[in-house]
């Protein structure tokens, strides 16, 4: 059945895991006149926005904000935290995994990596049989091109097990201020994410949060980086008196998103985050898709489509639409569809979004019972 005539929409809407969509708050923060970080104003801001993100981490970490991507705060920490020519065991099984063990390998460490086929989950006695004799671990809590949230918790306490001075560098780009990530209580070192992920602020922002072990053991004048030697950093922002000009615009919109993020408990925002992205999952299997990932990560629903299907297809559809969704990445581009609600969003967003794939798989073709996908969404919500 066609859809009915409707104004069509003028706004594209993000509903891919990053860049995500952003409140009007933190729009109005970007529009205010041009800062000056040395400002009194501009520090105490700056200050005031590394204590929100060791809150919303709920440990007491030391925060570094990085003017750069989310890669861009991984290499820093890197290069920060492990001496030249040390052995990095890399936990990969997605595309971003991946990416860590390719950096540290070009920075000349000595690399050795646990792979798992993509989709699939670490296995925890394995990472930790390579870590024996590592220096430091990188792995990725959870993968954004797989949709899977691997069990930091128990990757992390078996490594340690074995190797009780391992530091243990976690990228939590799409998990941080989104899942359940208990940094201290996991005794993991490092916390890496970004601005356009969860805290939900435009691209530009990367952040490090160190635990009082991984600060000590930071290395001063680190000859792998200069721009991105964060023990400097850090002992500068400390008191808001960064070594380079930040983005002090996006480090004023960061802060007013952050304030809506600490507005709740953690629970009940890892909660709600979850729900809400199992609904979208919900809603693609009323359509006949699958989930692929067995552990998802509440950052984002990664579904293979119906027989017939491509993930190529369903995001070109949606992008025909206006709604900015994503198809895999290499070489699984055409397996899967990513779709999220993972920025400024609620419960009634996931609603429209089932919505929404209802109205593309029917101008794809697919044979589903209308009003399925809502209803599956509406059930997972309301529970």
């Amino acid at each position: 059945m066609t859809p009915p005539p409707h104004i069509p929409l003028n706004r594209p809407r993000l509903i891919a895991p990053g860049p995500v969509e952003v409140s009007p708050a933190t729009l109005l923060a970007l529009a205010q006149p041009q800062m000056h970080h040395r400002s009194p104003e501009g520090r105490a801001k700056f200050l005031e926005t590394r204590g929100k993100l060791s809150r919303l981490l709920g440990d007491a970490f030391e925060a570094v904000i990085v003017t750069g991507s989310g890669t861009a705060a991984f290499e820093g920490a890197l290069v920060s935290s492990v001496p030249a020519g040390a052995k990095v065991v890399n936990a990969s099984a997605g595309k971003f995994s991946e990416r860590w063990g390719e950096m540290a390998a070009r920075l000349g460490y000595d690399v050795t990596s646990v792979q798992k086929p993509w989709g699939e989950l670490l296995d925890a006695g394995e990472v930790a049989e390579a870590c024996k004799d590592a220096f430091a671990l990188t792995i990725t809590h959870s993968e954004t091109s797989t949709g899977a949230l691997h069990d930091l918790q128990a990757i992390a306490a078996a490594a340690r097990a074995v190797n009780p001075d391992l530091l243990i560098i976690v990228d939590a780009v799409t998990s941080y201020g989104v899942a359940e990530l208990r940094a201290a209580d996991w005794n993991v070192d490092i916390i890496v994410s970004g601005s356009q992920k969860a805290t939900a602020t435009p691209p530009g922002l990367g952040f490090v949060l160190f635990s009082p072990q991984a600060e000590a053991r930071l290395i001063k004048d680190t000859p792998k980086g200069f721009y991105l030697d964060l023990e400097r950093e850090l002992r500068g922002q400390k008191q808001a008196n960064t070594p380079q000009t930040p983005a002090i615009n996006l480090v004023h919109a960061l802060d007013a998103s952050l304030d809506r993020l600490l507005s709740v408990p953690l629970e009940v925002l890892w909660a709600e985050k979850k729900r809400q992205n199992d609904a979208l999952i919900a809603a693609g299997e009323a359509l006949g898709c699958r989930s692929w990932a067995s552990r998802p990560s509440p950052a984002v629903a990664v579904l293979v489509p119906p027989e017939g299907l491509g993930g190529l297809q369903v995001a070109a559809q949606l992008a025909s639409m206006n709604q900015r969704a994503l198809p895999g990445q290499a070489p699984h581009e055409d397996t899967v569809f990513r779709i999220s609600t993972l920025g400024y969003a609620d419960r009634y967003d996931a609603l429209s979004v089932a919505g929404i794939l209802e109205d593309a798989f029917t101008a794809l073709g697919a044979k589903f019972e209308r009003g399925a996908a809502v209803a599956a969404a509406w059930q997972v919500i309301s529970s």
